[in-house]
């Protein structure tokens, strides 16, 4: 038997391979939407996944303006931000967010997914939303992916 087989391969910066994927939020449901994209700005779907290591794809979101929200979050369901001034409490429900902006709901939505230290903030950058079906990634010939 050979043993030096069954080392344990760790990605690093260097070795990574980085894809462009697309994907299309149309009538997708958001938090399913979210889940897709995170993990695979993660990269956990590929074989030499390693926890520290920024070893995801790029993805691009396109029509975020016609993401949907399941029974009556649209209403209920409210983001909460501080403006930093005592009392300044910010209230905003999904529905005022994806008439205001679009792009923000989805990226929201990642963001939760992602670890929230220094790797998750450089993973969230690999992110790019489009509230309408055009992006100018055109000549990074993205591979589409089906949710």
């Amino acid at each position: 038997m050979n043993t030096l087989s069954y080392k344990t391969v760790s990605a690093n910066k260097a070795t990574v391979n980085k894809e462009w994927v697309l994907i299309d939020a149309e009538g997708a449901v958001l938090g399913r939407l979210a889940t897709v994209v995170a993990s695979t700005l993660r990269g956990k779907h590929k074989t030499n996944f390693t926890p520290h290591v920024d070893c995801g794809d790029n993805v691009i979101v396109i029509n975020a303006d016609k993401v949907s929200l399941s029974g009556t979050k649209w209403s209920d369901k409210e983001y909460v931000r501080h403006t930093g001034y005592p009392g300044g409490q910010k209230f905003t429900t999904a529905t005022e967010m994806l008439r205001k902006n679009p792009i923000s709901l989805v990226e929201h939505a990642v963001r939760g997914m992602l670890p929230k230290n220094r790797l998750g903030r450089a993973i969230f950058k690999n992110m790019h939303v489009y509230a309408g079906a055009s992006h100018p990634h055109e000549a990074q010939k993205p591979k589409i992916m089906e949710l």
